[in-house]
């Protein structure tokens, strides 16, 4: 009866990790395409952006976009490597994610509504890989027995 027990602990264990690592995945890949818009956006110097002036880290808007979509285009990468398992992925979706919210908070007066969802999808793609222990994804590997 133990051995029920804790081979249903374990599978449920399994199943909590695949969940957050799909979810980070799903969420890192949005959070990627949405960066890509933005760096699109800035390199067209669309006027959707609020110029605000004496601006402390005030850059070129192409600058910033060159910057969104070099980021975006790597976040989408990596999500394609979470979706494989890769335990690379797991530590590039961490710090893709925490650069993404950087560029996203120095870029706040020039979208703020924009910057603050990207700020949430990537402290969400952070929270999830960091909770999903373990070696691998999918059910392979070790997540703490």
């Amino acid at each position: 009866m133990t051995r029920t027990h804790a081979s249903q602990t374990r599978s449920t264990k399994y199943a909590w990790a695949e969940g957050l690592t799909v979810f980070a995945a799903v969420t890192l890949m949005l959070a990627g395409i949405l960066a890509i818009f933005h760096g699109i956006m800035g390199i067209a110097q669309d006027d959707v952006f609020v110029t605000t002036r004496n601006y402390v880290f005030q850059f070129d808007l192409t600058g910033w976009g060159w910057i969104h979509l070099i980021l975006g285009a790597a976040a989408v990468i990596v999500s394609l490597g979470l979706f494989q398992g890769a335990m690379w992925a797991r530590v590039s979706g961490v710090a893709i994610a925490g650069l993404i919210i950087i560029a996203n908070f120095l870029s706040l007066p020039y979208y703020p509504i924009w910057s603050v969802v990207m700020i949430a999808f990537s402290g969400f793609v952070i929270w999830a890989l960091c909770v999903g222990r373990g070696e691998g994804a999918f059910g392979r590997g070790s997540y703490g027995e």
